[in-house]
């Protein structure tokens, strides 16, 4: 596993600590969680939005045979 530098502003730091407190998990750790969570939702978002555009490009096709 890579080892990870950064700098988080303080309130962010401190809500990290809280919650790693409350779950009784490392900071690190909390993090990983959040950061797949994060990376898992915008992955879905690409999906959503490839689904409508192929969607739209699909009532445009079909719009224009018709026409």
């Amino acid at each position: 596993m890579a080892t990870f530098t950064s700098t988080l502003p303080d309130d962010l730091l401190q809500r990290l600590a809280e919650y790693a407190k409350k779950l009784s998990l490392p900071k690190n750790k909390l993090m990983e969680n959040a950061l797949n969570l994060y990376l898992d939702h915008l992955k879905r978002a690409e999906y959503v939005k490839s689904y409508r555009q192929s969607a739209r490009m699909k009532t445009y096709f079909w719009s224009q045979k018709r026409g």
